[in-house]
């Protein structure tokens, strides 16, 4: 289920797996229309991919929100993937590559945050997790 929030704003609801493929399509749409190259584009799509199997994988459900904003003096076209699962309890840990506490390979946030200019996230174990990443948005866009 795809809500708009704001004029930029988009929240996609992450619940199955189809979820994943709505919040990927919308995250390629907004970097087309923001300028990005496809380049860009594949790698944001990619991440919000990442970020979105965590939630399934891990939560269970949340939500991807997708908005134009600013980040450190710049505007970037900014994800916020949140759910109200088990939380991380060792958030240094899971950014390590090969890192899991599930069946997965331990790539999903390291790899996104390599994808993406910047990820932070902000976790509290029985209280979910707030992951956001943004990418610049190119100059003249």
């Amino acid at each position: 289920m795809v809500v708009a929030v704001a004029a930029e704003d988009v929240v996609i609801a992450v619940r199955v797996s189809g979820d994943i493929v709505i919040a990927r399509q919308a995250g390629h749409g907004l970097a087309a229309k923001l300028g990005f190259t496809l380049t860009d584009r594949t790698m944001i799509s990619t991440a919000i991919s990442e970020i979105a199997r965590n939630i399934t994988s891990y939560a269970g459900s949340g939500e991807i929100r997708l908005l134009v904003g600013e980040r450190e003096g710049r505007q970037a076209l900014v994800v916020q993937a949140e759910d109200q699962g088990p939380g991380i309890i060792d958030i240094a840990r899971a950014m390590e590559d090969g890192y899991s506490t599930g069946k997965g390979l331990g790539l999903g946030l390291p790899g996104a945050e390599r994808l993406m200019d910047r990820l932070t996230v902000r976790s509290e174990p029985g209280h979910g997790t707030l992951v956001e990443m943004w990418k610049w948005v190119p100059p003249g866009a």
